[in-house]
């Protein structure tokens, strides 16, 4: 039994050896992924006329911090589909103070029930302390 296993071990140690043969990672046969192509040296270019800034002078204004960010995730201001451009001509133009209309109290609303008024008369924060009640 003791040869048995002593002779299972060998020929499985025999053959990982076997697969370290001369074609593995050690071959290098292979093309040297820098010696493909030769490389142009660098240069400056012709038409680079850019001149160093006065000591002292503003930074080119290129738009706002929050500008540069609406521009480099969605790019420029895209055209208005037919759809969209129709639905905003039936709409008409909104009052210019009409948020301060909604909120005022003299303002008629449409009760919605208890349910809505404690949502929206609920404290803020991230729901960790929220409680059911049972009315009962």
């Amino acid at each position: 039994m003791r040869i048995l296993k002593s002779t299972l071990v060998l020929g499985a140690a025999s053959m990982l050896l076997a697969g370290c043969g001369g074609t593995g990672i050690f071959n290098r046969d292979r093309p040297d992924e820098f010696a493909v192509q030769r490389q142009a040296p660098l240069v400056v270019p012709p038409d680079f006329n850019l001149v160093p800034p006065a000591p002292g002078a503003p930074r080119p204004a290129e738009g706002t911090t929050q500008e540069q960010a609406l521009e480099a995730l969605f790019g420029g201001p895209a055209p208005r589909s037919q759809v969209e451009t129709s639905a905003l001509d039936r709409a008409g133009s909104a009052e210019p103070g009409i948020r301060s209309t909604v909120g005022d109290p003299g303002t008629n609303t449409v009760a919605k029930g208890g349910v809505t008024r404690d949502i929206i008369a609920a404290p803020e924060g991230d729901g960790q302390s929220a409680q059911a009640v049972i009315p009962g």
